[in-house]
């Protein structure tokens, strides 16, 4: 008969059991039996108590043999660690933003649900990360530290200010203090959108570039964004940003029509000049992203003049002379047909 102090650790051992099944594809019964600190013959008996639960556990024999969590006809409980949960709370998130089509509704009620199961200690992380991240449709998100993004999201849900180390675009460094608002993907990119305190302005925040955020855990003033969404936000920073090389193209078409026609966003300004012509204002950090943005622009088919640095401009021309060369390859190919 099974003692008393045994018998109340069975059910924490099952889960450890099933938890381990479900990292790692094959395990030896011998490699159980030492993460779970008791014999090989408990293991197999713990196998047999999942397996009468319905879980698919196989087992196989020889030397690469174990055991194996295969699909069966019931979902075993899922068992994750903190940075784990927030991992998928952040996934669940952007994708009840649209960022893929067609499980906007399934996200949201995942996400609830997760809300409502994990531990207390959890549940602020979760709420935050669901409530203050938005995201443009059809962007992904790049790597940052999940750490970092739960602290900045419950900043922006508790409406807490933040102290940060951040690296701007030139490596510069620096100590920032600001009120967060809200986390933003574009791009491929995360964005904090917060109230700076140094600059007494609203700034965007690479969260890449963010490091060791600590909460003050005190409220901070309530601010209203100068746009209606944090995206446009976004969007708007950038496109005022200036960098190392900057192109202006007069285009003879107005500003509703290029925004219209352009087939992807263009990190620019564009400004109408009057009826059917406008200025747009490209900028980048390298020659060839403005050059690819002009480019871009030229797929309108509108007629348009480049004020660009002599980088740029030898790069148009030099695209200028490939194309050419293909059109002509073209023609030839046809005629010889």
């Amino acid at each position: 008969m099974m003692d008393e102090p045994r018998r109340r650790d069975l059910p924490e051992r099952m889960l450890r059991l099933l938890g381990l099944l479900q990292t790692r594809r094959t395990w030896t019964g011998t490699e159980l039996a030492q993460r779970l600190q008791v014999t090989e013959r408990t293991v197999r008996r713990d196998i047999d108590r999942l397996r009468a639960l319905d879980y698919a556990v196989t087992g196989t024999t020889g030397t690469s043999g174990g055991y194996r969590l295969a699909a069966g006809s019931s979902m075993p409980p899922l068992l994750l660690e903190d940075d784990e949960v927030v991992a998928v709370a952040v996934g669940l998130a952007i994708a009840s933003q649209g960022s893929v089509s067609g499980i906007e509704d399934a996200s949201l009620t995942a996400l609830a649900k997760l809300e409502q199961i994990f531990p207390a200690r959890l549940r602020p992380q979760l709420t935050a990360i669901s409530r203050a991240t938005s995201a443009a449709p059809g962007d992904y998100a790049a790597h940052v530290d999940p750490a970092t993004l739960a602290v900045l999201a419950a900043c922006c849900h508790e409406h807490e200010s933040v102290r940060f180390d951040y690296r701007d675009r030139t490596g510069r460094r620096s100590t920032r203090g600001a009120e967060p608002h809200s986390l933003v993907i574009l791009r491929g990119l995360w964005y904090l959108v917060a109230y700076d305190h140094d600059r007494e302005d609203w700034r965007i925040f690479r969260i890449d570039r963010i490091n060791t955020p600590l909460r003050a855990h005190r409220p901070a003033e309530r601010r209203d964004l100068p746009t209606t969404d944090a995206v446009s936000f976004v969007r708007r920073s950038l496109a005022a940003a200036s960098y190392r090389y900057t192109a202006r193209l007069t285009v003879d078409l107005s500003a509703a029509d290029v925004r219209a026609g352009i087939l992807a966003p263009i990190p620019g300004e564009i400004d109408d000049l009057g009826p059917g012509r406008c200025r747009i204002r490209l900028t980048a950090e390298s020659p060839e992203l403005v050059t690819q943005y002009i480019v871009l622009v030229a797929t309108i088919g509108a007629e348009f003049i480049v004020d660009a640095p002599p980088d740029i401009m030898d790069r148009l021309h030099r695209l200028g002379t490939r194309l050419g060369r293909t059109r002509s390859h073209d023609r030839a190919t046809l005629s010889a047909r």
